[in-house]
């Protein structure tokens, strides 16, 4: 019994949206502009310990499109998974958190920005793929070099 009481986990519990907003300050007039859209694509992860066990990880996007200094539209979304992580090395429990986790979630955020455009009488804005490892270590990279 005690073998398996020591056996790694990992379950999703649950996806969902946890906060979506669209904006378009500059309706309708911005929207007989000619000019071609800037767009600018931020991401965002976070991670959190809700009980014992068991994480909320969240993956936010905020879309930001310009035509010259006014918006367009600004779509923020923010896509959630509530994981169970037991009996995981300590050591790599990060590493779950901030690269499996975020490629999980990350699917269906690309597809709810995608919808959210569609929706507001644009044209989709398909989020590239991520390198979520090369985030991560570019990170600890990041963290390592500040601690020095």
């Amino acid at each position: 019994m005690a073998e398996q009481d020591n056996t790694p986990v990992f379950q999703i519990q649950r996806m969902y949206l946890k906060d979506l907003s669209l904006e378009q300050p500059n309706s309708p007039a911005i929207l007989l502009e000619q000019q071609q859209p800037q767009v600018d694509i931020n991401l965002a992860m976070a991670a959190a310990s809700i009980q014992d066990g068991v994480f909320e990880v969240t993956v936010t996007a905020t879309v930001t499109t310009k035509v010259g200094e006014r918006t367009l539209f600004l779509i923020e979304a923010k896509q959630a998974g509530i994981f169970e992580i037991r009996n995981v090395p300590q050591e790599q429990l990060q590493g779950i958190l901030s690269i499996v986790c975020p490629q999980m979630i990350y699917p269906y955020l690309r597809a709810i920005v995608s919808d959210v455009c569609t929706r507001a009488g644009f044209p989709p804005i398909l989020l590239t793929e991520v390198n979520f490892q090369a985030m991560f270590e570019a990170q600890q990279a990041q963290q390592a070099q500040q601690a020095q």
